[in-house]
């Protein structure tokens, strides 16, 4: 059974940084894709950053520059290093892992950005 279970979220000044990070209970490379979306209040979840099993990473155009996506294969793991952060990258961030037809889902981790 696939779980990912994100940490890192928290309250942070503008211009501050955050790393979240997404545990898997299976190997990363099982999945062809794996990444970041966040939601915030009255908008639709978006991609914020993701990788691929080659390595490959794209990045949502608002982010591009200050958040960098990457993985570490022998714990399992996709962390999102979030650098000069603003208020509009408050939101609910999820992590996400892709394989075949199915997507899974975290459960969420909050991120706050506020003077």
């Amino acid at each position: 059974q696939v779980q990912l279970v994100e940490s890192g979220g928290g309250l942070v000044q503008p211009g501050g940084s955050l790393r979240l990070s997404c545990a898997t209970s299976v190997n990363i490379f099982s999945f062809h894709a794996m990444g970041w979306y966040r939601q915030a209040p009255g908008k639709q979840r978006e991609l914020v950053a993701d990788i691929t099993s080659g390595g490959r990473t794209n990045y949502a155009d608002s982010v591009k520059g200050r958040f960098t996506i990457y993985r570490d294969s022998a714990r399992n793991t996709v962390s999102l290093e979030m650098k000069d952060l603003k208020t509009e990258d408050t939101a609910i961030y999820y992590c996400n892992a892709q394989r075949l037809q199915y997507a899974y889902w975290g459960q969420g981790t909050q991120v706050t950005v506020s003077s």
